[in-house]
């Protein structure tokens, strides 16, 4: 009897472990099949809500706020490729990558889940952030990716140009800090089982195995 779970996935489109980790989730629930059907919301969390509109140089940004040296920095990010490239997902170029504003980014994502969309625009804009090294920061890319995942750009843009949903975006960001979430990739199932980080699809598959059993 299959088993139908709810899944918060608290992200954001400027961390590369979430790309890992929903690649690993999403492969996780091909192989249970039948087993499990799942619903997946993308909830919206900023590694980085201060960072100015001109973005930073994305080693320089890591190196200064999590203390570690340039090779340490440069050893993470070749962990990070190997990983996604692992569960199918490029990380493209990683050198002179900057990290940009994420916000409108995640009002446009709030929209596209009511417009039944929201997971193929998480995926495009990964792939623009990391495998295309675009500004998702920037209005146009914005529009080109809700385009891309099958969204209605003038729409996209009229979202992205009055503002709208940024309350709703602000109010989910507080709820989940308020739960206790403060870094992500954070994956919520049932509202009760939480696997932190980017996991592998072995992780994810017996994780959902478990928490299907114990629906049962």
């Amino acid at each position: 009897m299959s088993r139908h779970l709810t899944i918060d996935f608290v992200s954001d489109v400027a961390c590369p472990w979430c790309a890992v980790g929903l690649n690993g989730l999403e492969e996780a629930l091909a192989r249970v099949g039948d087993a499990v059907t799942a619903n997946i919301t993308f909830q919206p969390f900023e590694l980085n809500p201060d960072m100015p509109p001109e973005g930073e140089d994305g080693a320089e940004h890591i190196t200064r706020k999590y203390g570690i040296s340039a090779e340490q920095a440069a050893a993470n990010r070749a962990v990070i490729r190997d990983r996604a490239a692992a569960v199918g997902f490029d990380m493209g170029r990683t050198d002179g990558r900057r990290i940009y504003n994420t916000f409108d980014a995640h009002r446009l994502l709030h929209w596209a889940e009511i417009e039944g969309r929201q997971t193929a625009l998480k995926h495009v804009l990964l792939e623009a952030n990391f495998t295309q090294g675009l500004d998702v920061s920037d209005r146009e890319v914005l529009v080109a990716a809700a385009e891309r995942a099958g969204l209605d750009g003038t729409a996209a843009r009229e979202v992205l140009a009055s503002g709208r949903y940024a309350q709703e975006v602000r109010d989910a960001e507080h709820l989940w800090r308020a739960r206790g979430i403060n870094s992500v990739p954070a994956i919520v199932i049932g509202g009760r089982y939480l696997i932190s980080g980017g996991q592998p699809p072995e992780a994810f598959e017996q994780a959902l195995r478990r928490i299907a059993a114990e629906a049962a």
